[in-house]
């Protein structure tokens, strides 16, 4: 019985709740992101450099089939070993994207977050005040 009593005092804590609450919304950060970068950003990249779908983007390593559509899919589908380096490309955009997006998120909270303000300095021990004391009569002859 110490065991799951433990579990849950461990389960319940603030933290464990915090990052649940953290990984849900994360999860659900990513796939906002995920829709930006893919229907926003990706076409408007691969219609400047003029490649509309970058997940079509590859390089194939051996010669395909006779008849093979030359489409990723069709050449996976036939055992085609192909360099798909679109596809790549498209997740790290995503990545990139996302870290500033949670750097930005992080940037604004610390200017949001109070300062605190330093500590008040502590009274120096009592031999200290003495010696200065005797120091100060000193000057003072």
């Amino acid at each position: 019985m110490g065991m799951i009593s433990e579990f849950r005092t461990f389960a319940v804590r603030g933290n464990v709740m915090d990052l649940a609450v953290g990984v849900i919304i994360g999860a659900a950060f990513g796939k906002i992101v995920d829709s930006v970068v893919n229907d926003l950003i990706m076409p408007l990249v691969g219609r400047v450099i003029g490649k509309l779908d970058f997940s079509n983007l590859f390089v194939t390593l051996s010669d395909p089939p006779p008849g093979t559509p030359m489409t990723l899919d069709a050449l996976k589908k036939a055992g085609v070993p192909v360099f798909a380096y679109g596809n790549f490309l498209t997740i790290a955009v995503n990545f990139l994207i996302l870290a500033f997006i949670i750097f930005m998120m992080v940037r604004a909270f610390n200017k949001m977050r109070e300062k605190e303000p330093p500590p008040p300095p502590e009274a120096p021990p009592e031999e200290v005040v003495l010696l200065r004391e005797i120091r100060d009569s000193l000057k003072t002859r």
